[in-house]
């Protein structure tokens, strides 16, 4: 089974240029050192439907705004990166970290507030 690292990013819609251009530096620094999959996400369909008490789909407002520690003007990017295993992941992320085109990376110049930045590791439970 595979492994994935995901991501719950709550970005400044006025910084999303900014974002795009790390997110594709990421991307390529990641599947260069053998990530299998890498993905952005923007937020574009903020609602769920859902069936009401007598099976009318209802439109309901996503919680992922909420959970991403959204702002006024913020957007929500959902984000993962596929590995073979925990193992494999380990070992790209450590190449990543010693990445040159990463090191070279002010934590204090990042187009999103690193504290509000959701992140996690997944072991994948189905695959389809």
């Amino acid at each position: 089974m595979t492994y994935v690292d995901g991501f719950l990013i709550p970005v400044p819609t006025a910084k999303m240029a900014a974002y795009r251009k790390f997110a594709r530096l990421g991307a390529k620094v990641w599947t260069d050192h053998g990530a299998l999959d890498y993905k952005e996400c923007v937020m574009d369909d903020p609602f769920s439907q859902f069936p009401d008490a007598k099976g009318k789909m209802q439109k309901i407002p996503s919680a992922f705004p909420k959970m991403a520690l959204t702002k006024r003007g913020d957007t929500v990017v959902f984000a993962f990166i596929v590995f073979k295993s925990k193992a494999h992941r380990d070992r790209v992320n450590k190449k990543v970290m010693a990445d040159p085109r990463m090191a070279g990376l002010d934590p204090s110049e990042m187009p999103v507030d690193m504290a509000r930045f959701g992140y996690a590791g997944f072991k994948v439970m189905v695959e389809g």
